[in-house]
């Protein structure tokens, strides 16, 4: 279980078939689609998938990530790619950052540098961070996954991750489908941990262990007469589309995005347009470059399939807890939430009792994809949330004690 330096480095031979699908589009007819209400604009999607084909870059964006050391390990038989950013200050805290989906790792990229290097962001060298970014199971180089997989499990990948990189303690940050794994080690592996922190909205560990998940995965801390409010309709209506197929047929739903980039950039498009706080123009948040690199990492590494899945095996292998007592997450919590990813009138309330929160704050400003649409805000959040830890562990070896 030795790591081994990887680089990207993506085939010739599948940008030029990219490029030849590309330039064979077939579009759909659209009309009064203005405002998204069908889906994705043919005519958005037309002038993004020409910039696709003809202006972007993509050996560019393969250096701009390869500035970073990449590393492959496999860990149960399941390949995992990582980022291993060692941190320039004094005694930099381990940090593992797991993405959801549709992200990647490298939606991340904003936090490495001021993370890793505060004096470079000018900030104190006592809040740097030695950095483990992988790709979850089953997305972009953790790949090729071949056995159903929840994603919780995932913890335990990470575990193993940080022990064979010498990690003995550490903390975690999770955004998306990274909330429930980082949860997870917040709940099952609390000795190992420093401390947890989410954003953008955490949710309870058993989220999938109901009969119908797309419905829970929307409503969150709402029920009852509150689900029901237009408002809140409306908010669905941004949000649902997704979980429903991904749950049930994900399969069905990758031999068409398997074999068509058009449609692969379509699925994922709506996504960033729709979970980003843009205000519907998703190029205020986030350029074409942003968007396409993360389109070809899905692309080039026939990973739609997999991260789909990992809804439809999340839900069918129940989350077990690995002890019953309280709170649910005994770790201390730090939560960074961006209003604009709840439900309006969200009850947050139940994460008192259900994490050893230690710090909340939250940001007007900023939807989903917390780290890559805020990153100086979740960088700010994380250097809080941690700075006891390492006043704690700092005390703790002076006394002597193995931290």
């Amino acid at each position: 279980m030795t790591p081994e330096p990887f680089r990207i480095a993506i085939s010739q031979d599948v940008l030029d078939d990219l490029a030849r699908r590309l330039a064979a589009a077939r579009f759909a007819p659209d009309f009064a689609n203005e405002d998204w209400s069908y889906g994705v604009p043919t005519r958005y999607l037309r002038e993004l998938m020409t910039y696709w084909r003809e202006g972007f870059d993509w050996r560019a964006q393969e250096r701009t990530i390869n500035r970073h050391p990449h590393f492959r390990v496999e860990i149960d038989g399941i390949p995992i790619h990582f980022m291993h950013i060692k941190g320039k200050g004094t005694a930099p805290l381990p940090l593992i950052l797991t993405h959801g989906w549709p992200w990647s790792f490298w939606d991340f990229a904003s936090l490495v540098d001021p993370l890793a290097d505060p004096v470079s962001d000018g900030a104190d060298p006592l809040d740097a961070f030695d950095l483990v970014i992988p790709s979850l199971p089953g997305f972009a180089f953790s790949t090729p996954l071949s056995r159903p997989f929840a994603i919780w499990e995932t913890a335990d990948l990470w575990v193993k991750l940080m022990d064979a990189l010498g990690y003995e303690r550490f903390g975690a940050h999770g955004g998306d489908f990274g909330v429930l794994v980082t949860e997870q080690l917040g709940h099952k592996y609390p000795e190992r941990m420093l401390g947890v922190h989410l954003s953008p909205c955490p949710r309870r560990l058993d989220i999938w262990n109901v009969a119908r998940p797309w419905a829970d995965l929307v409503a969150g801390p709402l029920s009852g007469a509150a689900a029901r409010d237009g408002r809140v309709i409306a908010w669905e209506a941004r949000k649902v589309g997704h979980a429903v197929a991904q749950a049930l047929s994900p399969q069905t739903l990758a031999a068409a995005l398997h074999d068509s980039p058009v449609g692969l950039a379509a699925w994922l498009l709506e996504r960033r347009r729709n979970w980003s706080d843009c205000g519907g123009d998703v190029e205020t948040v986030f350029s074409k470059d942003q968007l396409l690199t993360n389109f070809t990492l899905y692309w080039a590494t026939d990973s739609f399939v997999t991260s789909a899945r990992l809804y439809r095996d999340s839900w069918k292998q129940e989350w077990r807890p690995s002890h019953t007592r309280q709170p649910m997450v005994e770790v201390p919590t730090g939560v960074s939430l961006l209003l604009s990813d709840l439900p309006p009138d969200a009850d947050m309330r139940w994460l008192q009792g259900y994490f050893n929160l230690t710090m909340l704050r939250e940001h007007a400003v900023g939807g989903h994809f917390a780290a890559a649409e805020r990153p100086q805000a979740i960088v700010e959040d994380l250097r809080a949330f941690f700075r006891p830890m390492r006043k704690r562990s700092a005390r703790m070896m002076a006394c002597g004690v193995n931290t």
